[in-house]
C-alpha cells in the first residue's frame, strides 16, 4: 500500500498521534490503515485535479504519433496552447516531457524545435541540453533546405565561444546551399564580431567570386558590404565605390538597387549636406530608371521607396517631382507616355544647355 519510506514516515505520525503508552496493536493498525487511505486519497484528488486541467488538451490531439503527413492548423494550435500551460505551471520535468510527447508528433516543424531550445535556454545550467535539442533538430529531422534551426544552433555556439563551430555550421549550410543569402551574411557577420571587418569583407568578397552564386544574391551582397564599409569607416564615399565598382555587373540586379537607394536615404544629413544628399539619392533613382535592364514592377517597387522619401524628407520642390513620378508609376496607362515622352524632351534640352555651356560659355 506504500513504499517502505512512507510507511516508515506514516508510523511515526500514528505513533505519535497514539500516544506512547498505547499498546493496543489493532488501534494501531486500525489508525495506519487510516493513514494509508488518506494518503491514497489525497493522490488520486490530485491526479484527478491535474488530470481536468489538462483534459481540454489532451482530449483535441488526435495523432499522438509520427506521420509525414502534415498536421492540421488546429493540432499544431493545440500543441503551441498546451506548451503555454504547462511552462505557465513552472515545472520543469512535466515541461520537457510535453516537448519531448510534442516532437514525436511535429518532428518536421522547425517552430518546436526552435521552441524547446529557447525554453531550455531559458533554464540554469542547460548548456548541453540545448546543444543536444538543435544537433537532433539538424543533423535528424529538419532537411538542409530549411537551415533556420542551423542558424539557431550557429549563434548559440557562437554564444558559448565555440566560434569556429559556428563557422563550420554556416559553411556545410552552404556547402548543400552556396546561394543562400543569409548564411553567407550570418557568416560574414560572425568574422566581423570574431576577427575584425576586413575579415567579413572578404567573405563577401569571396562569394562575390563565386560562379554558384546567383546576380540577386551577389547584388544583395554588394549592399551588405557597402554598409559594412561605410560603417567601419564612418566614411559613406568608401560604400558608394562598392556600389559604383559593381554597377556593370548588377544592371538587373534589384537587391543591388535597393540597397543602393537605401544606402543614399540612410545617410545622416546636416543643413549644410541636405541638398546635396537628395541630388545624391535622385540621382540613384533616376539611373536605375534609365540605365537598369530591371522589370517594369521591379521599377515600381523601388520607385515606392523614392516616393516615400519625397514625402517625408524631400526639398521644397519635392511635392511637384512626387505628383509627376506618382502620376507616370501609378496613373492610367494612357497619360505614362505621354508624361514620359515630355520629362524626357525636357531632359534632353537641359542637357544640351548643359554641354554648350561647357564647350563655349553659351548662357543657359
Amino acid at each position: 500500500m506504500a513504499s517502505s519510506e512512507e510507511l516508515q514516515a506514516f508510523s511515526a505520525e500514528v505513533a505519535q498521534g497514539l500516544g506512547i503508552n498505547s499498546g493496543n496493536p489493532h488501534d494501531y493498525e486500525r489508525e495506519l490503515r487510516t493513514r494509508l487511505d488518506q494518503h491514497h486519497l489525497e493522490i488520486f484528488s490530485r491526479t484527478q485535479a491535474e488530470t481536468t486541467k489538462r483534459w481540454t488538451y489532451e482530449q483535441e490531439i488526435k495523432r499522438p504519433y509520427f506521420h509525414v503527413t502534415e498536421l492540421d492548423e488546429s493540432q499544431l494550435t493545440n500543441w503551441q496552447k498546451y506548451l503555454d500551460f504547462e511552462e505557465a505551471e513552472g515545472d520543469y520535468r512535466r515541461t520537457g516531457f510535453l516537448y519531448e510527447r510534442c516532437l514525436v508528433t511535429a518532428a518536421h516543424y522547425d517552430e518546436f524545435w526552435q521552441r524547446y531550445a529557447r525554453w531550455m535556454f531559458a533554464q540554469e545550467g542547460k548548456e548541453e541540453e540545448v546543444r543536444n535539442i538543435l544537433q537532433r533538430a539538424s543533423c535528424i529531422y529538419t532537411p538542409i533546405a530549411r537551415p533556420a534551426v542551423r542558424l539557431q544552433w550557429a549563434l548559440f555556439e557562437e554564444s558559448c565561444n565555440r566560434s569556429t563551430v559556428a563557422a563550420a555550421i554556416y559553411e556545410a549550410i552552404l556547402i548543400a546551399m552556396p546561394d543562400y543569402q543569409d548564411a553567407i551574411i550570418c557568416l560574414a557577420n560572425l568574422q566581423r564580431r570574431q576577427q575584425g571587418d576586413e575579415a567579413a569583407i572578404g567573405v563577401y568578397e569571396h562569394y562575390l567570386a563565386s560562379s554558384e552564386c546567383s546576380s540577386a544574391t551577389k547584388g544583395a551582397l554588394v549592399a551588405e558590404m557597402a554598409r559594412l564599409a561605410w560603417q567601419s569607416s564612418g566614411n559613406s564615399d568608401e560604400g558608394r565605390t562598392i556600389f559604383e565598382d559593381h554597377k556593370q555587373s548588377h544592371l538587373e540586379s534589384e537587391p543591388y538597387w535597393s540597397g543602393y537607394l537605401r544606402f543614399e536615404i540612410d545617410q545622416t544629413t546636416t543643413l549644410q549636406t541636405k541638398t546635396a544628399q537628395f541630388k545624391r539619392i535622385q540621382a540613384v533613382h533616376q539611373e536605375l530608371r534609365r540605365s537598369s535592364r530591371l522589370s517594369v514592377d521591379a521599377v515600381k517597387n523601388l520607385s515606392q521607396q523614392y516616393l516615400s522619401f519625397l514625402s517625408q524628407s524631400g526639398s521644397p520642390t519635392a511635392a511637384k517631382e512626387y505628383m509627376t513620378l506618382d502620376a507616370e508609376i501609378n496613373g492610367p496607362a494612357s497619360i505614362v507616355p505621354s508624361m514620359r515622352e515630355r520629362n524626357m524632351t525636357t531632359e534632353k534640352a537641359a542637357e544640351k544647355a548643359a554641354s554648350l555651356s561647357k564647350a563655349n560659355g553659351h548662357p543657359v
